[in-house]
């Protein structure tokens, strides 16, 4: 198995992330993203600035399963600022998740920034769009 450090090594200064809240949706969303019908991701434009590891275009990204193991490495190749009642279908489709519907994104997207205790209508979200580079 290819550790983190090794990825590390070859993608200098690739954090190493899972997707999700919980190790099943980590699971599902990396298989997703292995897949190729998961190309996008977003986040709390909040987060993304606590965050030392904030990603830029050009980034490379090691993506983690549940158990915290490499999945695949990505490569950021968008990223845009959007509110959450501004983000449309296609980008939800992007997200590759559910139905790939709006509706689905909206409400899963909901619970979980409720979850984290951050959800409004009007908050930005940092929407980045990405490549696999590498599958492990």
């Amino acid at each position: 198995m290819t550790s983190v450090e090794s990825l590390q090594a070859k993608y200098p200064n690739a954090p190493a992330w899972s997707i999700g809240d919980s190790v099943e949706l980590a699971n599902q969303l990396a298989d997703l993203v292995v897949k190729g019908k998961k190309t996008a991701s977003c986040g709390s434009l909040a987060s993304y600035q606590a965050d030392s590891a904030s990603p830029a275009v050009g980034s490379y990204h090691i993506i983690l399963n549940g158990q915290q193991e490499p999945v695949c490495v990505i490569r950021i190749t968008s990223l845009r600022l959007v509110k959450f009642c501004d983000v449309d279908a296609a980008f939800a489709r992007k997200e590759g998740e559910g139905d790939l519907s709006l509706e689905y994104w909206r409400t899963e997207h909901q619970r979980f920034f409720t979850q984290t205790g951050s959800f409004s209508e009007e908050m930005e979200l940092v929407a980045e769009e990405f490549d696999v580079v590498e599958v492990i």
